[in-house]
């Protein structure tokens, strides 16, 4: 049986996206590039990727709506069902799984009542868990329309969740102050967010994401060069092959551990 038609926007809705998504396309050499930011557009008014949204993007692109489709669930941060006012994402990677993340999944899963990618009753929560957000150093990490909480517990998470039911003010870690997820798909499509104070408060890595940098500028003392077992390290520089650790210069296991030794090793030609 074929599938019908994808209905259209109301008259006012199409001509205010469509104004909006004209401004998106003039930014780009070729129109198909703007595809994404026009997927967080459509999102930005209905707070997912509808059928309706993938019809109004193919139709100023000159794509199928095949070729959207591809391209709106193969990304994760488009959503193709409706959802909460608030996407909370727990990382639960490896190194955030085993700090916490798995624990505070499960715990706000039991609390809210609901499973992974499901919203609750009253519209303002999805949970689901999420795949790395290259914030390890802050392990366990959860994210509320992609704006980083840090350093979470069971216990934080779950009065994160509350105030957010509850319509109380959260601020993230770092970063822009928190929105709700239509208006962060509309920033995400690339229109200014012109709350006051928000450029201001978008911040930056935290030091611990930038130790390498400060190593680099000679900011934090180098680390210890690590020679040969037996010996001790030596605080300075790595200069080359004079300091050779015992992997660039392997020796005997008799030699390099004398502790575990191996036993007589026969030379080439013994």
């Amino acid at each position: 049986m074929p599938q019908l038609p994808a209905p259209g926007y109301p008259a006012e809705v199409r001509a205010r996206l469509e104004a909006d998504a004209k401004e998106v396309i003039a930014r780009y050499p070729g129109s198909r590039s703007a595809l994404l930011p026009l997927l967080h557009l459509v999102q930005s008014e209905e707070g997912y990727v509808s059928r309706t949204g993938m019809a109004f993007c193919a139709e100023l692109l000159d794509l199928t709506t095949a070729e959207v489709n591809a391209v709106a669930t193969f990304y994760t941060m488009y959503r193709r069902r409706p959802s909460g006012d608030y996407q909370v994402g727990v990382c639960t990677n490896t190194l955030c799984a085993v700090m916490g993340g798995d624990a505070i999944f499960d715990r706000l899963k039991d609390h809210l009542g609901v499973g992974n990618d499901e919203t609750t009753e009253d519209g303002k929560v999805t949970l689901e868990h999420i795949e790395c957000n290259a914030a390890c150093d802050f392990a366990p990490v959860v994210m509320v329309n992609w704006e980083f909480f840090d350093n979470q517990t069971p216990e934080s998470a779950t009065r994160l969740v509350d105030d957010l039911i509850a319509g109380r003010t959260v601020e993230p870690t770092r970063g822009a102050p928190l929105c709700t997820y239509k208006d962060t798909a509309r920033i995400l499509a690339g229109f200014p967010d012109e709350r006051p104070g928000a450029v201001e408060a978008t911040g930056g890595a935290g030091p611990a994401s930038l130790i390498g940098l400060r190593l680099a500028k000679g900011e934090v003392p180098h680390a210890r060069v690590v020679g040969p077992r037996g010996e001790s390290p030596r605080d300075e520089p790595h200069k080359g092959a004079e300091h050779l650790s015992s992997h660039d210069a392997p020796q005997k296991t008799s030699a390099s551990d004398p502790d575990h030794p191996s036993g007589p090793v026969a030379e080439e030609g013994e």
